[in-house]
């Protein structure tokens, strides 16, 4: 993290819809420091460490989402990113470096609650991280595909069993892991 003690967290907010963008700064501006760009290209020259989380919209006319994410990824952005998008989720978010997936429009709660969970334990944990970045995914999947669908897919089947796997571990050795993933799982990531 790049925040010191009793300092706001830093939140780059990434979206071509102008109106949404700002939107979504005043809904955060209270509990985060927030910076808003316009398209993707502004944000591969803006993210860096000094941010601890990035809300990327996915559909941008000049650099997509997708390609943001995998480009921040590759340079070794750590922090936080949570797609916050209109698209419907498809299979190949399976393989996606995102830590989050919120379908628009998010409101107020769920967006604070959202960033608070992932920003008050962010790298504490890289297994409840992992469980977490996984949990997401098979969520709004299974929300958004036919169960025949999910099992026509390898990496779904491959995803949901490393789910297990993790989820086992975690029970075993955190007291406290029940309560987490119900936090978790209350947010409504559709």
């Amino acid at each position: 993290m790049s925040r010191t003690t009793g300092s706001q967290p830093r939140v780059l907010i990434v979206d071509d819809e102008h109106d949404v963008a700002d939107t979504q700064a005043l809904k955060l501006g209270e509990r985060y420091e927030t910076t808003v760009v316009y398209s993707g290209q502004a944000a591969l020259d803006t993210t860096g460490p000094a941010f601890d989380a990035v809300l990327l919209d996915r559909r941008m006319p000049d650099v997509h989402g997708d390609d943001v994410l995998s480009q921040l990824r590759e340079r070794g952005y750590e922090g936080v990113v949570i797609m916050l998008t209109a698209v419907d989720a498809d299979l190949n978010i399976l393989e996606m470096p995102f830590d989050d997936y919120l379908q628009k429009p998010v409101d107020q709660s769920t967006l604070l609650s959202t960033l608070d969970q992932h920003l008050d334990r962010s790298g504490e944990d890289s297994k409840l991280d992992e469980y977490f970045r996984i949990s997401s995914k098979l969520s709004v999947l299974e929300s958004e595909k036919s169960a025949s669908q999910l099992d026509a897919s390898t990496e779904y089947t491959k995803l949901k069993e490393r789910a297990r796997e993790l989820e086992s571990e975690l029970r075993a050795e955190n007291d406290d892991f029940e309560e987490l993933k119900e936090t978790h799982q209350s947010i409504s990531r559709n």
